[in-house]
Formats: C-alpha cells, structure tokens, sequence
C-alpha cells in the first residue's frame, strides 16, 4: 500500500438544472444528487458554472472537477480529484447504494 497523502477521485452523478433562479444543491437524487446553477446550457456555460459553484461549495479548486460524460446532458458524471469526503453545506451525501 502507498504511504503519505494520496490523491483520492471519487466519482459523482449530477442531474443539472440550467437557467435556475439560483446557484442550489438540491440534494440526493436518483443515483446522484440535483444541482441546479443560473447560466443557460448554452456553449458549456452551464458546464462551467457547474464546476465552478461545485469547488466553491467542497471549497477545492475548480481544476479538481472534470466532467467525464454528459458534457451535452443533464445527467452527467463527474471525477473529484483530493476529496477526502463530498460535504456539501454541513452535509455529507452518501453514495453508496444510489442514494437519492
């Protein structure tokens, strides 16, 4: 096994909700959680904000987020890179067993 501090990845599912009247996780949702963000999905604009309001919220840095699918979708599936644990406003959301 490696010693030190390792980089953990953990695998997330998103369901986004573009052009929202504000920047919320809504929380658990299907085998992920709901996060809804105020920029249009147009031009990877949500995209963008997505990350963005994700890392201030884990408060890592943005380039830790990489969005692997759904660049085009709703859904999609992301890798956070040197989180120990996704706590989201006091709250750690589960994702074992699809939570949601």
């Amino acid at each position: 096994m490696p010693t030190g501090r390792q980089m953990e990845k953990v695998i997330l599912k998103v369901y986004l909700h573009p052009k929202s009247s504000k920047n919320e996780i809504i929380g658990p949702y299907r085998d992920g959680i709901k996060v809804k963000v105020t920029a249009p999905p147009v031009k990877g604009k949500a995209n963008e904000a997505l990350i963005r309001f994700l890392a201030k919220e884990l408060e890592i840095s943005p380039s830790q987020i990489e969005i692997l699918t759904g660049h085009h979708s709703r859904e999609k599936t992301l890798r956070i890179s040197n989180s120990n644990a996704l706590t989201l406003k006091g709250k750690t959301i589960s994702l074992e067993n699809g939570s949601g």
